[in-house]
């Protein structure tokens, strides 16, 4: 598949490190690149981020082929692997740049991400309602390069052990028809 052929979108729902181990999983997912986005800082450090004043999240471009996962199933996993019920943290991640939020390029994936957030929330998946941000896609500003694969990289590192391998146990009992054979 050509890069033309392929979709993009913008995802955080808490650390990038979590989010990427979750969607490098999935069967036509192409490409990740983990990122910041949301803010108003040009070109924020990983430091700059976490000082929670650049207004950035913490995020992951996610390049999919729609042949092969649509849009709506990765929005459907993106939104049962975290808690997109609480402002600006995960877990004990607590911070503006681990907010949940969907940065969309056209109003089609808005009006998807809306939808896949009203069916879920009338099947009462969670107990609060859903502050996911969505916001359409200003800028994307890579992540050092430190931060990519990290879970991959690091599996038997406390952070990875006790926060992403629950995540990536969850993805697997909820979504294991969407996964890489």
């Amino acid at each position: 598949m050509s890069r033309e052929e392929s979709h993009i979108i913008t995802l955080g729902g808490g650390c990038f490190w979590c989010v990427e181990a979750v969607f490098g999983n999935l069967r036509g997912v192409e490409r990740l690149v983990s990122g910041y986005a949301g803010g108003h800082v040009p070109n924020p450090t990983y430091r700059q981020v976490c000082e929670k004043n650049t207004g950035h999240a913490e995020v992951v471009q996610v390049a999919f082929d729609p042949q092969q996962i649509s849009l709506r199933e990765l929005l459907e996993v993106f939104f049962t692997t975290h808690d997109p019920t609480t402002p600006n943290r995960q877990g004990a991640d607590v911070g503006p740049q681990y907010r949940s939020i969907v940065l969309y390029t056209d109003e089609a994936q808005k009006q998807v991400a809306e939808k896949v957030i009203a069916d879920l929330e009338a099947r009462g998946l969670w107990d609060a309602p859903v502050v996911t941000e969505l916001v359409p896609l200003e800028a994307f500003y890579p992540a050092e390069p430190e931060h990519d694969d990290y879970y991959r990289r690091n599996p038997y590192q406390p952070y990875c052990q006790a926060v992403i391998a629950p995540k990536v146990a969850k993805l697997r009992a909820l979504h294991l028809d969407k996964l890489k054979a």
